[in-house]
């Protein structure tokens, strides 16, 4: 039987657990907080019961993903997995502490991932003693629906390492899309840019969060506004990832607009805080 464990309980962490455990693994889902383990497992609940409604997956399947789900606050519980997929806060003297940690309780053969969505993996790898088993698997949101997972490879990520990662990520019933490591990979290099400009059209009266979204949306064809999307992910998480591209690429080019570091100070983080671009009732 396969086993995983993944770190953080939450949008992400859930999320990946889900998709781990409705595709047969023994998943044991780690986080410091127990109240966020409740959260997380309510919200799987949700999703699976949602799927099991609109025919996706049985009633049959929709018992037995919840049922292989374990929870835990100690890191202790990564000691029989295969992998350990990390997805807590975009932090990295966390996710150094976690992989410090990790790297000492996982079992010596386990690949040590990251779902971070812009820190990079060889700083990550650089704390442990087994730089050629870490790499990156960012998931995007919401994770039991999007097909993508970018696999990143770090300097020292081996092979063999790749090889299983990319196995894994299609057994999952999702697409594997390899990259190197650099601030922001390729995804949230090319995406916050994008939503930094949005926020500046707004900041300086160009036209409206509607306005810019609907311009995004009937012209060039996306589902989601640029700004709704911000909310999705968390104008914190886009503030920090936009701090990783300044930092690591060019420090004017990715200035983050100074109208997102209002709003995080503000705490309008977007969807999860109730108020973003947009206010959420749910």
């Amino acid at each position: 039987m396969s086993r995983i464990a993944v770190v953080g309980a939450g949008t992400m962490g859930n999320g990946i657990a889900h998709v781990f455990a409705q595709h047969g693994w023994e998943t044991v889902l780690i986080d410091v907080a127990d109240d966020a383990l409740g959260r997380g497992l309510a919200t799987i609940r949700k999703n699976v019961e949602r799927l099991e409604k609109k025919g996706v997956i049985s009633h049959q399947l929709s018992v037995d993903t919840v049922s292989r789900i374990k929870t835990s606050t100690s890191l202790e519980a990564a000691k029989d997995a295969e992998i350990v997929v990390e997805a807590a806060t975009e932090n990295p003297e966390i996710k150094f502490d976690i992989f410090e940690d990790l790297d000492r309780l996982a079992p010596k053969g386990a690949i040590l991932a990251s779902n971070t969505s812009s820190i990079s993996i060889t700083e990550i790898a650089k704390v442990t003693k087994r730089p050629e088993r870490v790499i990156g698997m960012h998931f995007m949101n919401p994770v039991p629906v999007m097909k993508l997972v970018e696999v990143i490879r770090g300097p020292e990520t081996s092979n063999d390492t790749v090889k299983r990662t990319v196995e894994i990520v299609q057994a999952l019933g999702k697409t594997a899309v390899e990259v190197n490591d650099a601030p922001g990979f390729v995804s949230n290099r090319v995406l916050m840019p994008m939503i930094n400009e949005a926020i500046f059209c707004v900041d300086e009266g160009v036209a409206t969060a509607e306005a810019v979204d609907q311009v995004m949306k009937l012209g060039m064809n996306h589902p989601l506004g640029p700004l709704a999307l911000a909310d999705l992910i968390g104008l914190d998480v886009c503030l920090a990832i936009m701090k990783v591209l300044q930092e690591g690429l060019d420090v004017q080019k990715y200035r983050p607009a100074p109208l997102l570091e209002q709003m995080v100070a503000k705490g309008q983080l977007g969807r999860k805080s109730g108020q973003g671009f947009y206010a959420y009732r749910d």
